[in-house]
């Protein structure tokens, strides 16, 4: 990616889209250090129209108007102050997209680094720092920036104290509440949410009334949240909001805001290299034109892999579907349905054709404005944008199509809303795969990831969604109750490992690990249908295993991975998959077919007598 972009001609670029990735990319690399040169000016004039900030001595009380400033801040900057809302698929109907709103509000990755004290003083000690070189950088002065800091600390400590955790928001059908605005206005009237709502979809020409419907995800939190601002003085409020879009737009700014950014970074993650420009600029064209930068990384790079792929695909489908009789907790009824939804499940891999069609590639991005000397300005306007397209989608019918990830990205996902599962053509490249390994290298590579996702449409939250896409139930009771104890047994299961001393979240991580385990078994009896119907492959030389053992190999080879202490912390806190370590050994050591492929005595460490299998 970095090849084609340094290379690439802007008078010679074959559609206006890829040369918008170039601008962005060059505004990021700042060769003519434009950014060094403004300084803070950027930033300092975006609080200004604002309305000031206190930790700068620019607001004004009695000016100030907080509905009018929190909506903003949702509509110009995508943000989420106190709450995050968006348009998308509803999921009780997946042809329409309707508004959604859930919490949201809090600066650090996760509610226990304000609450869990004793493991994280040195997060918070090192966030007020943060938050206090920032605010001296725009101008304020020290000692009365860390007081004002430290109120918005607690402001955010106080939201992380109602903050639902994760591990308890996995049920869709307990978190879905359906209501009209007027509904949620009398349970939650901290803003005008019919004025908040007209001020998001402003240009979009779209109205809304108090009777318009939305799905809130959290709606105690909302009651809360409500509580919470009507008791919180007016400077606090302001001075979070401010803080808000300052740490926001801080990495956009010169290096001192830069360096004041990679300290915090350092505490949370504990890396102290930090990422190479080059690689970091490539990462956030991406994130602002990932599909023009796909369509250049396409033509550079993928060399088709897509019928190999789709064939592959097809293989492991017909394993899952073909393994449903074998499982003794699921009755008739609903295992017919789980072949009529594993049957329905949509495949795409490698990219959306539009993305070849210059025309239809500059369509998607003909709203951004970029410029080679205007790094801050582009992000800006890039996150306008977002917004003002995600909004637009709101009387549109659910593009059934429409990739969430861009071609590069090194990735796949299960869409329950669309049952389907999307392999970009990142992740079809060694190690996942290669054309030209052995079969049982790709099955344990690729062939997992699929069978993985594919899986993720009957995990415990994915199993709540029919084969249309919408939450509704769709098993026998008796079934259902059967599913949640062979699930317990993998909550225990990887509840009991640990990091560094601390335990992996069995219930948040319960939905990968299911699709990790339905996965390995999937890809292995479709390599074992693929060997009956073309015989065993030639010995790889001076390696001495066996085909069988080679997949178990690729299968652990492509989790290889190391972490510093802090980011294996974050993880266990933030990510629903589980830590490498235990993705390899927790899910080899369910499996009776690597247990018979390396000869694993019964009662091993890797072959334990009593075995956790959901699919």
């Amino acid at each position: 990616m970095r090849t084609v972009l340094e290379e690439l001609d802007l008078d010679k670029a074959v559609s206006q889209a890829e040369k918008k990735a170039k601008l962005y990319y060059l505004s990021c690399m700042d060769a003519n250090d434009t950014v060094e040169e403004l300084g803070a000016k950027p930033l300092l004039d975006i609080i200004e129209d604002l309305g000031g900030w206190n930790a700068t001595g620019t607001w004004n009380e009695e000016n100030w108007d907080f509905p009018t400033l929190f909506n903003r801040l949702h509509q110009q900057f995508d943000l989420s102050p106190l709450f995050s809302a968006w348009v998308g698929t509803d999921d009780r109907n997946s042809s329409v997209n309707i508004f959604q709103v859930d919490q949201g509000g809090l600066g650090l990755p996760d509610r226990d680094y304000y609450l869990n004290k004793s493991a994280t003083d040195e997060v918070l000690v090192a966030y007020l720092t943060y938050m206090t070189e920032l605010g001296m950088l725009l101008g304020g002065d020290r000692n009365e920036t860390m007081v004002l800091m430290s109120e918005v600390l607690d402001f955010e400590t106080e939201l992380a104290n109602i903050t639902t955790p994760d591990d308890q928001r996995r049920d869709q059908e307990i978190m879905y509440h359906r209501y009209n605005l007027s509904f949620l206005q009398g349970m939650a009237p901290m803003i005008n949410w019919t004025q908040y709502f007209t001020t998001m979809l402003t240009n979009t020409g779209i109205s809304v009334t108090p009777s318009e419907q939305l799905v809130v995800y959290a709606p105690e939190y909302l009651q809360h949240v409500t509580r919470l601002v009507s008791r919180t003085p007016n400077h606090v409020l302001n001075n979070y909001l401010v803080w808000k879009v300052v740490s926001l737009l801080a990495p956009y700014l010169s290096k001192p805001f830069q360096d004041a950014g990679h300290k915090m970074t350092q505490v949370l993650t504990g890396k102290t290299e930090r990422e190479a420009t080059w690689k970091e600029c490539i990462s956030e064209t991406n994130e602002v034109a990932g599909f023009a930068l796909g369509a250049m990384f396409v033509r550079e790079a993928f060399h088709n892999s897509k019928a190999k792929a789709e064939e592959m695909i097809g293989e492991v489908k017909g394993a899952f579907i073909r393994n449903l009789p074998n499982l003794q907790w699921m009755d008739d009824e609903t295992r017919r349905a789980a072949e009529d939804k594993a049957e329905a499940v949509y495949d795409m891999i490698g990219f959306p054709d539009y993305i070849l069609d210059p025309e239809k590639l500059d369509k998607k991005y003909e709203l951004l404005e970029l410029r080679a000397d205007d790094y801050f300005g582009n992000y800006v306007r890039f996150l306008a944008v977002d917004v003002l397209k995600n909004m637009k989608k709101l009387r549109q019918p659910v593009d059934r199509r429409k990739w969430s990830m861009t071609p590069p990205e090194v990735n796949a996902y299960y869409s329950p809303n669309k049952n389907e599962i999307v392999f970009p053509a990142g992740i079809l490249q060694p190690p996942f795969y290669d054309p030209n390994s052995p079969k049982s290298l790709n099955f344990g590579g690729i062939g997992v990831v699929m069978g993985h996702e594919l899986t993720h449409g009957f995990d415990d939250s994915g199993r709540e969604f029919d084969k249309f896409g919408n939450l509704k139930p769709w098993w026998n009771n008796v079934s259902v109750a059967k599913f949640k104890q062979q699930a317990q047994c993998m909550v225990d299961q990887y509840s009991g490992y640990t990091i560094n001393g601390e335990h992996v979240d069995g219930k948040q991580t319960l939905g990968e690990n299911i699709a990790d385990n339905g996965g390995l078994k999937s890809a292995f009896h479709a390599y074992e249908d693929w060997k009956r119907r073309n015989g065993d492959e030639v010995p790889l030389p001076a390696v001495g295993l066996s085909h069988n053992q080679l997949f178990f190999v690729s299968f652990a080879q492509v989790w290889c991975d190391r972490r510093t202490e802090q980011m294996a912390h974050e993880a266990l806190l933030t990510d629903t998959h589980s830590p490498a370590k235990w993705r390899v050994i927790g899910t080899l050591s369910n499996s009776k077919d690597f247990a018979r492929a390396f000869n694993c005595p019964v009662g091993s460490t890797m072959n334990p007598k009593d075995k956790c299998e959901v699919w």
